[in-house]
């Protein structure tokens, strides 16, 4: 399947009433969090396909939108799209999952997991994916995520400190993909891909086109 991964900063190649021509056919959209849900609503509206999201670490954001009159409705999530966190989904052939948000640095945030934490999550997550390995002889094929795992990516500062946990996951359940933002890229030559056992790991910041 040809996606359209998206992760941190609104890019106006995409937000553009030119996006399907500038990023051609895809079946599906993938959202790696800290995104605001306009912009992905605008992207569910004019590529028409079906969308899923994590959040990221600034956590479960909320927006106000115009209503009748003089109103505004609080909006706790974007319209259009699936939230993947702790819950799996079947695209096509496509087994996909989702763990929200980055390591805890702060109280800000909701969405923000010690690595203790973490391990919860994929715990809570596992029996979803154990009826994927009964049903599909596999336990999943994408973990859409915010954060990158500890050493693959991620960089020294508490902040974008990636998750130990995770590498066991890829170990165990062996994804072939685990899609990430968080990382800010700034550098040509930083590194946005990695084999780690039989996962790629890609940082998708600010957007990539990946045939999964």
């Amino acid at each position: 399947m040809r996606a359209l991964v998206i992760s941190d900063k609104v890019e106006p190649i995409l937000y553009s009433p030119a996006i399907n021509e500038r990023i051609g056919p895809v079946d599906l959209i993938l959202s790696c969090g800290d995104l605001p849900f306009y912009y992905i609503e605008f992207i569910v509206s004019m590529v028409n396909r079906p969308a899923y999201y994590v959040f990221g670490n600034h956590g479960r954001e909320f927006e106000y939108q115009s209503g009748k009159g003089d109103q505004w409705n609080r909006q706790t999530a974007p319209l259009g799209a699936v939230n993947l966190h702790l819950c799996t989904e079947k695209v096509n052939n496509l087994l996909l999952a989702g763990l929200e948000g980055s390591i805890r640095y702060n109280d800000s945030s909701e969405a923000q997991y010690t690595d203790n934490e973490m391990w919860m999550n994929i715990l809570r997550l596992a029996p979803a994916l154990a009826v994927n390995r009964l049903r599909y002889g596999r336990w999943l094929d994408v973990l859409v995520a915010h954060s990158p795992p500890f050493g693959i990516h991620d960089k020294p500062d508490r902040a974008h400190t990636g998750f130990r946990s995770f590498l066991p996951f890829m170990r165990f359940f062996k994804p072939r993909y685990l899609l990430h933002g968080h990382i800010h890229l700034y550098r040509n030559n930083e590194v946005v891909q990695t084999k780690y056992h039989d996962t790629e790991v890609i940082n998708v910041y600010p957007f990539r086109v990946l045939d999964l």
